[in-house]
């Protein structure tokens, strides 16, 4: 479990801007799940209700940041680190939704939902044992395998079954 900052966030269209000191960025495609009731202590058989929908993300991570501090959050955080959307989308099933990315013209994930580690009413509960959940919050569901890197002149696109395409350019500073 890791915080991003909502400084991270970025919408459709909007660059993502590589920082000087990543030198190994990548992609992550993944499902976002956005809360739309407050939770804590939330039982994974009651966690679906606190859902408002979901979204595409893009789980951004420089790779030799995270290996040389050890920790996420400096690898993670940086601002354009968080594409979502294009909307949220409140008519899905979060146990059954396709998770790709193509990098420009190739396809480099090709997953399901239906394969995630814990499924969402399990991160659900999990997270809001720690922390309160509010309306607007986002969690990240985890990434399929082919994530990879990303660089300056490329586009990403994000792809969530039932959802659409969030899709952002990479750009350096």
């Amino acid at each position: 479990m890791f915080l991003k900052p909502s400084s991270s966030i970025v919408g459709p269209g909007d660059a993502i801007r590589l920082p000087e000191v990543a030198r190994i960025v990548h992609h992550e495609a993944e499902l976002a799940v956005v809360m739309g009731a407050v939770c804590r202590d939330v039982e994974r058989e009651d966690a679906l209700a606190f859902v408002l929908g979901y979204t595409c993300a893009n789980d951004v991570s420089s790779r030799d940041l995270q290996k040389a501090d050890g920790q996420w959050t400096r690898a993670k955080g940086f601002d354009t680190f968080c594409p979502l959307g294009p909307w949220i989308e409140t008519d899905i099933d979060p146990t059954d939704t396709t998770v790709q990315c193509c990098v420009n013209d190739t396809m480099t994930q090709d997953g399901n939902s239906g394969d995630l580690v814990f499924d969402v009413p399990t991160l659900i509960a999990a997270v809001s044992a720690v922390m309160t959940l509010i309306p607007g919050d986002v969690i990240l569901t985890g990434t399929p395998a082919g994530v990879g890197p990303i660089v300056d002149g490329d586009t990403v696109f994000v792809e969530c079954g039932g959802i659409g395409i969030l899709r952002n350019p990479v750009l350096t500073r």
